[in-house]
């Protein structure tokens, strides 16, 4: 790892109340106080100092030198360039475990620029993305999938995500990989000194114990894998396919859930010609929207294409809402069209639209063999019961309380180490050697240090790191 000292705006480019700059290295405090009016070479961490960073004018700028001398001239001919409050943080106790110096200045994207000129001349240089969370993974202050939360930590836009990456970020996910890893690790070190003495065929491992043990940590690691696929929904939003036929009201619907006119509606059938996506959060989860072509046969090329998409994306949905029209739609057809969208492994629920033109209780006896049916009027904004599903539907997924596993490279690792602890089960029942049975065991820790980042390479590092904003 570098030791240089590194600088980067820790905050969003533009103009803002304010900006904050970063700095972490050997020369964070001494690189800020050559351009700090304040002397802070002995100052304690964590203190905050207000003072003035100040630069010689640049006689070849004049733009920049009539800009920064409305600010005022310091001494010595210095010109101010703004006024700051510096943070300071002396490592170890610094989030990248290094000296760091955090500098909250106004957010014009002019000042912001220039100060980070100065840091950069007085022997500071450009952050790459992620390498303060990298130094801090290297420095020892966070586990590889702490670091790894930071970046959903920002990117959270839920309730929800939020709860997942703070869950992953304090270290639960990943204390409880080391423990079972570390057990693992204590019965993997007795059967290799069993190789050692293996011509006096001596047994210092407890198969019955090991084979219990295993067996509890495969249960645990399975569990983790298992809950990918509804961690990743929950981490990108649930994919929600408004499906029907054509002037059945999708758009309607859409228009009504999103509280604003964001799909063309029309009496022609066939208008949606292509997706149309949106999101929204309903209890504290994302629901993704996405508005289909209306289904049925068509001999219009461009309206087909928007066919075969809108199957491509029931495909992918986690949640479908089927609409139909309650007034010309019969039980039978009904059965018939949900039928045919081919997706009987996925959540459909059925809404019935137009409600307002008949009367709910004759429609409710129609289709009395529909009893999950949700019954609106899109047109008139009576969509209650559809939002209170939802409502409920996200309720639910708020309540879990299992550790839920929303990284692909996690949910690699777990898989793998899963097929390696199979294999040391089947071994211990076929009463193989002490050597397969650590081999298998070698490789499901090896699997399981992947995840915290016991075990890593410099390319598995740069790809997580480099998915990382600059001065994060």
């Amino acid at each position: 790892m570098s030791h240089n000292t590194i600088v980067a705006l820790a905050t969003p480019v533009g103009i803002g109340a304010i900006g904050v700059i970063r700095l972490s290295g050997d020369r964070a405090i001494e690189i800020a106080q050559s351009v700090f009016s304040k002397d802070i070479s002995n100052k304690p961490s964590h203190t905050l100092h207000f003072g003035r960073i100040s630069t010689p004018p640049d006689p070849t700028d004049e733009k920049s030198g009539e800009a920064i001398s409305n600010l005022g001239k310091g001494e010595a001919g210095l010109r101010v360039l703004d006024e700051v409050v510096l943070s300071i943080f002396k490592g170890p106790n610094s989030y990248t475990g290094e000296d760091s110096i955090e500098i909250s200045c106004h957010g014009s994207y002019f000042i912001q620029q220039k100060i980070i000129e100065l840091l950069i001349v007085q022997g500071a240089q450009t952050a790459k993305p992620g390498e303060f969370t990298m130094r801090a993974f290297i420095n020892g202050k966070l586990d590889l999938t702490q670091a790894e939360a930071v970046a959903d930590l920002i990117a959270s836009d839920s309730a929800l995500s939020h709860r997942m990456a703070m869950d992953q970020m304090r270290g639960g996910f990943s204390s409880k990989i080391k423990e079972l890893r570390q057990q693992l690790i204590d019965f993997a070190s007795l059967i290799e000194l069993e190789l050692d003495f293996g011509e006096e065929d001596v047994e210092f491992a407890d198969r019955n114990h090991l084979y219990n043990l295993v067996s509890e940590i495969h249960q645990f690691v399975k569990s983790l894998k298992d809950s990918f696929a509804l961690g990743n929904v929950l981490k990108h939003g649930i994919a929600t396919v408004i499906a029907g036929k054509p002037n059945a009201g999708k758009s309607t619907i859409l228009n009504a859930l999103l509280n604003e006119e964001r799909a063309i509606v029309s009496s022609i059938p066939g208008t949606t010609r292509d997706t149309v996506e949106e999101a929204i959060a309903i209890n504290g989860v994302v629901f993704r929207f996405i508005d289909t072509a209306g289904i049925r046969q068509s001999g219009n090329e461009i309206e087909g294409l928007g066919i075969e998409k809108t199957f491509e994306k029931l495909k992918l949905a986690d949640l479908i809402l089927y609409i139909f029209d309650a007034n010309t739609t019969t039980p039978l057809e009904l059965v018939q069209e949900i039928k045919a969208l081919n997706a009987s492994d996925k959540l459909i629920i059925p809404i019935a639209n137009k409600t307002d033109l008949c009367d709910k209780k004759s429609l409710m006896e129609h289709f009395f063999e529909f009893p999950n049916i949700c019954y609106v009027s899109g047109k008139h904004g009576y969509i209650l019961e559809l939002m209170s599903l939802l409502q409920t539907h996200a309720e639910k997924l708020n309540q879990t309380s299992q550790t839920l596993v929303n990284n692909s490279r996690h949910y690699e690792a777990l898989h793998h180490s899963a097929l390696a602890l199979e294999e040391v089960m089947t071994g211990l029942d076929k009463g193989l050697t002490g050597d397969f049975i650590a081999l298998d065991i070698r490789k499901s820790l090896f699997h399981l240090g992947e995840i915290t980042g016991e075990i890593s390479s410099d390319d598995l590092l740069a790809n997580i790191f480099s998915r990382f904003c600059i001065g994060k």
